[in-house]
């Protein structure tokens, strides 16, 4: 039985990429040897959003999902994260984009669907 998801973020620069998630974003998470951080969730979710081109499929997308987006803006701007985007209603919640180190661009979301 499959019990969860386990997503990968490809960095140009990986180290700065793990310590920007455990230390600016605050993911929980472990060393599990030599460096190499796995950050571990209790929840999480999967959505497969459909493409007009065939071309245009095979891409894959990481996002995060609170409660509060402007709460954890605001907490997250505080250590120094850098937002891409304002906050948006997308229809299905409502969205940011953050940077990370290592060319990644990360969605951050507040679903107005319920979670459960």
């Amino acid at each position: 039985m499959i019990r969860g998801i386990h997503g990968l973020f490809y960095s140009s620069d990986p180290e700065a990429t793990r310590a920007f998630f455990r230390d600016k974003v605050q993911l929980p998470g472990s060393d599990i040897g030599e460096g190499w951080w796995i950050f571990n969730f209790k929840e999480g979710d999967l959505g497969v959003h459909p493409v007009e081109k065939a071309e245009d499929a095979g891409d894959h997308d990481i996002s995060f999902y609170c409660d509060d987006i402007h709460g954890t803006v605001a907490d997250m701007k505080g250590r120094g994260v850098e937002f891409t985007k304002d906050v948006a209603d997308h229809g299905y919640g409502f969205v940011t984009y953050f940077t990370a180190p290592g060319g990644i661009t990360v969605q951050l979301y507040e679903p107005k669907y319920g979670k459960g």
